[in-house]
């Protein structure tokens, strides 16, 4: 088939012949572009106005620096066992594997978007579909799914009449699409500053054709170095040589998802359930993947690798089960309005920590920043901490508190002053360093200063 003069110069013809070579320069750009995101988002959503372009740039933008979150790193695993596994599969054409990676991208882009704009436009908390279990637990099950299907227990096939490479890539098309559609419901929580912004401008605009194509710009910049990650690992299709250590690999891969699986599930479990069943889905994964798994026996090289990852998930299992381990954190008092109320009359300035057990944000500001020695015996000493609970859906009075200071996704935590005024220029919306937590957490003590808003 002759291609187009326009598809010659600018180069799409190699793009899609050879995908993986243009792969890592756009990984590279996408990665040097991060500091340029940070600085530019905020500064181009302040001054869009009412403009669409410039909103869109700034979303965009706005999209790459979200990659910095918590929220989009089980995406990053989850990518690349998925497009390597399928590659092995169905063994896709170069352009094939370029239109796999679009569509995944783009399913992520249609469902965040259109949560996006439900959550601006109801005024609820971004991502709170993730605190139905229902929503966790199908999750869970297509990780699952596509989990079994690495392990060769199924596999996707078209009808009969539909023969040959076309069928091929056409499964895998749809599997790449519906793959995305389910993982926009795990990215709709990314929370920051930013976001902050961009669901104000679409909730005062009460347009959901302009709301969808800012969170759609915002989507597709979050998803950009997942798209280069997806085209990397396409890239084992193109080996020259396959055996049983393809098979392994797939095997491997679906030990990604499984693991997949039960962090989704995790905010549904007990904590020591929860960590329980990683570390055994590690454990499990390194005895089966080092010692039970018979691929590669007659090479002595392959048989050390295959030792080596195997201790490796071994060595992962402990360290979750370490990191697990209790340890002295901030004491919450769970919130009620008996509770803020006495605390407006302790005369001790107040921090109010807006949480989810679902929100991967939250979990990450818990374990760490919550847990800094210098945090939590100053919040013992002069401050009186309450955490407003969303793991659980339905308490009316909290979501009456959320709408009273404007929450608009999660985490967030809000500082009062004695007596509960609002420090407004100390909110966080986000995740946050511990020491810059307890610089913020001094400026309230002391009355002093203003903080930039994170």
């Amino acid at each position: 088939m002759e291609l187009s003069p326009a598809i010659r110069f600018f180069g799409f013809r190699e793009m899609l012949m050879k995908p993986y070579r243009f792969a890592l320069p756009v990984f590279i750009l996408c990665f040097c572009l991060f500091p340029v995101a940070l600085w530019a988002a905020p500064a181009a959503l302040s001054g869009a106005g009412s403009s669409m372009f410039w909103a869109i740039i700034s979303a965009f933008f706005g999209g790459m620096a979200l990659n910095l979150t918590p929220c989009v790193y089980p995406l990053v695993p989850i990518t690349i066992s998925y497009f390597s596994a399928e590659t092995m599969v169905l063994k896709p054409g170069r352009g094939a594997i370029v239109i796999n990676a679009l569509l995944y991208i783009l399913g992520i882009a249609i469902t965040n978007s259109m949560l996006g704009v439900f959550a601006a436009l109801s005024g609820r908390l971004l991502g709170t579909l993730l605190e139905n279990p229902i929503t966790l637990v199908l999750v869970a099950l297509v990780m699952l799914f596509f989990a079994l299907s690495m392990f060769g227990v199924w596999e996707l096939r078209l009808p009969a009449s539909i023969t040959g490479a076309a069928a091929r890539n056409y499964a895998g098309y749809l599997g790449s699409l519906f793959m995305g559609l389910t993982l926009g419901i795990v990215a709709a929580p990314c929370i920051g500053p930013f976001v902050v912004g961009i669901l104000v401008m679409v909730a005062n605009s009460r347009d959901p054709v302009f709301g969808f194509w800012i969170f759609f710009s915002l989507s597709l910049g979050m998803g950009a170095p997942l798209f280069v990650l997806a085209l990397l690992s396409g890239r084992l299709s193109m080996l020259p040589k396959s055996g049983d250590w393809m098979l392994w690999v797939r095997k491997a891969m679906g030990w990604v998802m499984i693991g997949a699986a039960g962090y989704f599930i995790f905010p549904l479990m007990p904590d020591i359930l929860g960590t329980g069943l990683l570390a055994v889905i590690a454990l499990a994964a390194g005895v089966h993947l080092g010692w039970i798994d018979p691929a590669g026996a007659g090479s002595a090289a392959f048989k050390w690798i295959r030792k080596g990852v195997g201790i490796v998930c071994i060595c992962l299992a402990g360290g979750i089960i370490w990191y697990a381990l209790p340890s002295e954190g901030v004491k919450w008092t769970p919130y009620s309005e008996k509770v803020l109320e006495q605390a407006k009359e302790s005369g001790k300035p107040i921090i109010l920590d807006f949480y989810a057990d679902w929100c991967a944000g939250c979990r990450h500001i818990d374990r760490i920043t919550f847990h800094e020695r210098s945090i939590v015996e100053a919040a013992a000493k002069d401050f009186v901490m309450i955490r407003v609970d969303f793991s659980q859906r339905g308490d009316h009075a909290k979501e009456s508190l959320a709408h009273s200071y404007d929450i608009l996704g999660i985490p967030c935590a809000i500082f009062l002053k004695p007596g509960g005024a609002e420090r407004v220029d100390l909110r966080v919306s986000g995740v946050l360093p511990p020491s810059e937590f307890m610089a913020r957490m001094n400026h309230l003590k002391n009355g002093d200063g203003s903080a930039d808003t994170q």
